[in-house]
């Protein structure tokens, strides 16, 4: 099937504002802090991002379907931000079932691969974050963000060597911006 130009130009205008509200959105989560080192800085920069208490029935490992009354939704750009609302308020089951859709929207964008294996790691079903993590990584295996998603779950869930190889990696493609020195203090905090 030909795509139209329309298309085409619609689906560039979505990762555009995409990539923007999502910038805007995690962009004190990962600033450095500098009188503030921490063994999960990703956590502590903005209190909306906290890891929830995962004994409590509220994160169960279901996602609960959205209620039947909320309207469909079919504008990637709505559900972007409807997403990354239910994100900040965390409403991680809600996000979750809207970021799965965004990903079949548009399965080679990393970073829905990556909000989405946030938020499942929320929700207490890290075993399924790691393997959206790891989609994610195989789509651009160039992205920092990903990298360091993927050695910040695998270091809350013990995975001690994973972690540092993911923090490495991450490391290794830039030690000087907010992702590579988030990266580095996570690893130098690794057990």
């Amino acid at each position: 099937m030909i795509r139209s130009s329309t298309f085409w130009i619609s689906m560039v205008v979505f990762q555009v504002v995409f990539g923007l509200v999502v910038f805007a959105i995690t962009r004190q989560y990962y600033i450095d802090d500098s009188d503030k080192v921490s063994a999960a800085p990703l956590i502590d920069r903005q209190p909306t991002f906290s890891l929830p208490d995962l004994n409590r029935e509220v994160y169960s490992a279901q996602l609960q379907p959205l209620p039947t009354n909320h309207p469909k939704i079919e504008s990637p750009a709505e559900i972007s931000r409807q997403a990354n609302e239910f994100f900040a308020n965390k409403q991680y089951s809600r996000a979750a079932q809207l970021y799965e859709q965004l990903v079949a929207f548009s399965p080679d964008n990393v970073t829905t691969y990556n909000n989405l294996g946030l938020t499942l790691h929320y929700l207490g079903r890290s075993t399924e974050a790691l393997l959206k993590l790891n989609e994610g990584v195989a789509v651009n295996p160039k992205d920092q963000r990903i990298w360091l998603t993927l050695g910040f779950v695998n270091s809350q869930l013990g995975n001690t060597e994973q972690a540092r190889a993911a923090l490495t990696t991450a490391v290794e493609m830039g030690a000087d911006n907010n992702l590579g020195q988030s990266a580095t203090t996570m690893l130098e905090n690794l057990p």
